[in-house]
């Protein structure tokens, strides 16, 4: 498989040092390096690696959702990562996936809600969603799920991007950006709290915006795979109060032709040993096999149907291909 960005070519070259020369070597497709598909796609894959025989797997630094699907799609990776709303955009052939339908991909679970986080500086005088208008505003690195889910939220509540001044910057840029006064207020849609987000707050003082009531019941209408979702207290330094937003589930997803007992074997780790996922990040924590049966949109793999069906627990029969 074509692999780019790897995770580093010290860690790469130590992997493949390690692997008997018939190992099967997997690519998991991520996002930035300042989000949480990154630490949790380098997690799984020590996982792979560790406890799958046969197998090695390294993560690759990618655009995220949109992207994934494509190499997904394409074989050009193994494994990836997406927010739900684009995976099933890109499997029915809507939205931006209009006229392409990638419906050769196949879930494994999902396995955390990404939160959409709006942060802006605590001096920038933006308290409301509305109060963008105008200003500079980050809405994702081009071809994330952050910038589907932050054109979706803005249009849902009366805001295009033609009231705003877009820049498309990924996670690090965006709190760079933030940092050096350069954009008014950017987006993330991530598993919080994310590492970008928090080194910005030990340096500068942030405010997130809430939405409201309206905004999320007018987000749901528009998105069916957003859910509400409470920011905690005291999540970044300076948040000093929950922060209501919507969140969307992250998917687990690989090409329909993975060998069906690669799939399970994949599934079944990730089940198996999440704690070592939640010590390398807490948004691990979400990763459950009723989480991944509730919040998953698309259908799943026959391998890791095969494993879901083993812990007993009520399938779906969307999940079914």
């Amino acid at each position: 498989m074509k692999l780019r960005n790897l995770l580093s070519a010290a860690a790469a070259a130590m992997i493949l040092a390690a692997a008997p020369a018939s190992a099967q070597q997997l690519s998991i497709a991520t996002g930035g390096t300042g989000g949480t598909y990154y630490p949790y796609g380098g997690g799984l894959a020590e996982l792979i690696t560790k406890y799958i025989d046969g197998s090695t797997a390294v993560a690759e630094v990618t655009g995220a959702s949109v992207e994934n699907m494509g190499l997904i799609s394409r074989g050009d990776s193994d494994i990836a990562i997406g927010l739900a709303d684009t995976v099933y955009a890109g499997f029915t052939g809507t939205g931006k996936f209009e006229d392409r339908k990638l419906d050769n991909v196949r879930a494994l679970a999902s396995i955390y809600p990404n939160a959409v986080q709006i942060v802006t500086m605590a001096d920038s005088g933006i308290n409301t969603l509305a109060d963008l208008k105008g200003k500079r505003v980050s809405v994702g690195a081009p071809g994330s799920g952050t910038e589907v889910s932050a054109k979706t939220l803005l249009e849902a509540n009366g805001i295009t991007y033609d009231d705003i001044e877009e820049q498309r910057l990924n996670f690090n840029e965006t709190a760079d950006a933030l940092r050096d006064g350069d954009i008014d207020a950017g987006f993330w849609s991530v598993g919080p709290p994310t590492s970008s987000i928090l080194n910005l707050a030990t340096t500068r003082d942030i405010k997130l915006i809430a939405l409201t009531d309206e905004e999320i019941v007018a987000a749901l209408d528009a998105e069916p795979t957003f859910a509400p979702y409470a920011l905690r207290k005291g999540i970044y330094e300076g948040v000093e109060a929950p922060v209501n937003t919507v969140s969307t589930p992250n998917v687990l997803f690989v090409n329909a032709e993975m060998d069906e007992d690669l799939a399970y074997q994949i599934t079944k780790t990730l089940f198996d040993k999440v704690d070592e996922l939640i010590a390398i990040h807490p948004a691990a924590n979400d990763t459950t096999v009723d989480f991944a049966l509730n919040s998953t949109p698309i259908p799943m793999h026959p391998g890791a149907l095969r494993y879901y069906e083993e812990t007993g627990s009520p399938i779906p029969p969307k999940l079914y291909p």
